[in-house]
């Protein structure tokens, strides 16, 4: 892979080299500021750290939709990434989290690599679930226990105002789970309680939580102001340009999901989102009522948006693939080093898609 190289020093111009066992053998060239030629960006592959599903298949539909899921990802330079649920009943959802555990045994060919689950549901607040349907659940230890069970839970989102849900929040971060605060009509007393706990970050920044008043700061607040990291949707639809750029000089490593549904990368039309019906158009995702509902977002357009509203490529790449593997704690995802997997995406000077490797294959483009 040749062109302008994203490395953890900056970048370089040269050529990026896959040994056998699908890991970077080694980078060969010299520092050179991609301003100065016309070659391609060569960066890390996207990682997506909430996501419901695409290629017009849902996470929650079982272990036959997630083959299609990560192959439409994929397509759109997104390497690795959580799969996330929707509030339902534990046996529905225990037979969900058991079948994506299952799947993440794997990597189907030209596919992401499935890293595990993000369990957006169902220990929400029932008055803000948004686009999660009714009913949100009350937490168990023994339901608790049967989730972490069936598959590599690696980030569950709660409010935290709940009864009980301190509690979890230490048991699960005792347990090396993330635990993000979101679907909450939480203060910011409750958010600085859950940090206090063991919470780690936030769930769609901005969407679904007590938002910042200068007398009532609210869950945002507790974000802005305390926050290491945070996820954040950047489709430019769920939350407003100035409010990102206000995020970004707070947060140090606030960094982009998709929330992608069903319905992306699929054309207008009408799909699913756990059990909720949704309807796709004008490039947006929602319920019945208008009540968006995820997203039809891809990673590569969530860089090109961050790009857009004026972050340099190298800050925009970070905020796509290193900050979310540094937050689930992954080191050999995200970053071009040796030793590294061999997730690679190869961009144009327009910054579309030209090749996308996972773990050393080529999925997408030519070699």
């Amino acid at each position: 892979m040749k062109g302008n190289i994203l490395t953890p020093a900056g970048w370089v111009f040269g050529e990026l080299h896959a040994g056998p066992d699908g890991r970077i053998a080694r980078i060969e060239g010299v520092p050179a500021a991609p301003a100065g030629n016309d070659a391609p960006f060569v960066l890390p592959g996207f990682v997506d750290l909430l996501n419901h599903g695409g290629g017009g298949q849902d996470f929650m539909d079982g272990a036959a939709a997630v083959p299609a899921i990560l192959r439409a990802h994929a397509r759109f330079g997104t390497t690795s990434l959580l799969a996330a649920t929707m509030t339902a009943p534990h046996d529905v959802l225990l037979c969900a989290v058991r079948a994506l555990g299952r799947a993440c045994a794997g990597r189907p060919p030209g596919a992401a690599r499935l890293l595990g689950v993000h369990l957006e549901g169902p220990y929400l607040n029932p008055g803000n679930l948004g686009a999660q349907p009714e009913p949100p659940a009350t937490a168990t230890p023994e339901h608790l226990a049967q989730y972490l069970g069936a598959a590599p839970l690696k980030v569950v989102t709660l409010a935290p105002e709940m009864p009980g849900h301190l509690d979890l929040i230490r048991q699960l971060a005792a347990r090396g789970v993330r635990v993000q605060l979101g679907h909450t009509l939480g203060t910011y007393e409750d958010a600085v309680a859950a940090l206090e706990a063991g919470a780690s970050g936030f769930t769609h920044l901005f969407n679904a939580m007590t938002p910042l008043r200068h007398r009532a700061p609210g869950m945002v607040a507790a974000a802005l102001a305390h926050a290491e990291f945070a996820e954040l949707i950047p489709d430019l639809l769920h939350v407003h340009p100035g409010a990102i750029r206000a995020a970004l000089r707070a947060i140090p490593r606030l960094y982009a999901v998709t929330d992608a549904t069903a319905a992306a990368g699929m054309p207008d039309g009408v799909y699913h989102l756990g059990s909720q019906t949704v309807y796709k158009a004008k490039g947006s995702v929602r319920l019945a009522d208008g009540t968006l509902a995820g997203s039809v977002l891809t990673m590569d357009q969530a860089l090109r948006n961050l790009v857009a509203i004026g972050l340099d490529l190298a800050d925009a790449a970070r905020r796509v693939s290193l900050y979310p593997a540094q937050y689930l704690g992954i080191a050999d995802r995200g970053r071009l080093a040796e030793g590294c997997w061999a997730d690679v995406v190869v961009l144009d000077r327009a910054l579309s898609v030209r090749s996308v490797h996972v773990e050393g294959e080529c999925c997408v483009g030519t070699a």
